[in-house]
């Protein structure tokens, strides 16, 4: 049993993927292509995200039938994205967002306008309201090179076993490189399974490239902060997206530490006011505050820029997640996989993957230094359900763990 508002924090895997890089066609397509969804935030809808390479006219068609006709219309706009890079290579950013969806059933959709559709894919709507049990997949620090999990996470959406995708931070390595077409390669890598399930997002420093410009464009999360921090509520947890690159690029806005932060605390505030409906507390988060691999990176350091704020006393993450009862914290960043000890202030209740020091502190319960991701299941307003899935050891479940809290009392971990 633990006291307080720990935070309890896991580091996620990181996932490399190799494939080709091709770039724009030689004659540029109005086809779609690196097509995914994300949810707006309001119940009932989805945001269906594609590219094409010549300005068109942003449409989408769907229904429930898996054959014949798709009946439904919704339209959207395209924005014109020019990446920074020295051919100034542009991409036609298409944005649909689907609305008046029925609560979990499955749509079949294409993208497109007369002048190229893409082909058909489906998804299921999400649910509504706290009372159900969303399942999710988490993952940080995706490449592509080495695919590793990718077949694996194809196989587990095809059949259904998750609800939404959590990425947390770090695309591509990186999606501005090669004048953006290794952006455009992990677009269209993702595809199979960004397409199915509202593909949720945070930003890394792979990101950083043009101040985030690839990040911001290629993304449509939900709220106006270009994707840097937003919020979203799923069945009985709020989940809290943000930006710890903010603290680290200082040369794009130190006011943008300030103004998160007061986001934060206000967003922590009316989620603490919601307990009764949805009383888990979730954050994503790219760079940890905590973690014990033998690098030199910001999480190995007592004073932790993400942990303690600027200058050692600005605008610092722990207190603030301490003081409001996150219950859980999605890392990234550290090139393995990393479960925490409900955590607070050092004292708690007991690419290439990075290597970690010799002996484990004494609040780290797991170490695991192999490619895989996350499941995560949560139950209800008490019971969250964790798995972390070896992909070098063919799926198996290599740390399994249930984290409980009373509705009532929730200064405990049972």
């Amino acid at each position: 049993m633990c006291l307080l508002h720990p935070c309890w924090s896991c580091c996620c895997l990181l996932l490399f993927f190799s494939l080709g890089v091709q770039g724009v066609p030689k004659d540029p397509s109005a086809a779609p292509e690196q097509i995914h969804l994300s949810y707006p935030g309001e119940p009932g809808s989805m945001t269906v995200t594609w590219t094409t390479w010549v300005p068109t006219l942003s449409e989408v068609q769907f229904g429930v039938q898996l054959t014949g006709p798709l009946p439904l219309r919704a339209q959207g706009m395209a924005s014109l994205f020019v990446d920074g890079g020295h051919l100034r290579r542009k991409l036609y950013i298409h944005r649909v967002t689907l609305r008046g969806l029925l609560p979990g059933i499955q749509y079949v959709y294409r993208c497109g306008s007369s002048q190229g559709w893409s082909r058909r894919f489906r998804f299921r709507a999400l649910n509504d309201g706290p009372h159900w049990s969303p399942r999710l997949a988490v993952f940080g620090d995706m490449g592509t090179d080495n695919p590793k999990a990718l077949p694996r996470l194809r196989r587990d959406t095809q059949q259904g076993m998750y609800d939404a995708v959590l990425h947390v931070g770090d695309f591509a390595y990186d999606m501005d490189q090669d004048n953006a077409r290794i952006g455009d390669e992990f677009m269209r890598l993702i595809e199979p399974v960004a397409a199915s399930l509202p593909y949720m997002t945070c930003p890394g420093n792979h990101e950083e490239r043009y101040n985030f410009s690839n990040y911001k464009a290629r993304f449509s999360m939900p709220g106006n902060n270009e994707g840097l921090w937003y919020s979203w509520d799923l069945g009985p947890a709020h989940i809290i997206s943000f930006s710890t690159e903010v603290y680290f690029f200082l040369h794009y806005g130190r006011h943008l530490v300030e103004r998160q932060f007061h986001w934060l605390e206000r967003d922590l505030q009316k989620a603490n006011k919601n307990r009764a409906a949805r009383p888990w507390i979730i954050t994503m988060g790219h760079r940890p505050m905590y973690c014990s691999n033998a690098d030199l990176d910001d999480c190995t350091w007592h004073e932790s820029k993400v942990r303690k704020g600027l200058f050692g006393k600005l605008f610092g993450l722990e207190n603030l997640f301490y003081k409001y009862g996150v219950d859980l914290e999605f890392w990234a960043h550290e090139h393995s996989y990393e479960r925490l000890w409900p955590i607070y202030n050092y004292q708690g209740c007991e690419e290439k993957l990075t290597r970690f020091t010799l002996f484990p502190r004494p609040w780290s319960a797991v170490r695991v230094k192999e490619y895989g991701y996350t499941r995560l299941h949560i139950l209800n307003g008490t019971h969250i359900h964790l798995q972390q899935v070896s992909d070098d050891q063919d799926g198996k479940i290599v740390d399994d763990v249930w984290v409980v809290r009373p509705l009532l009392n929730r200064m405990m971990y049972l």
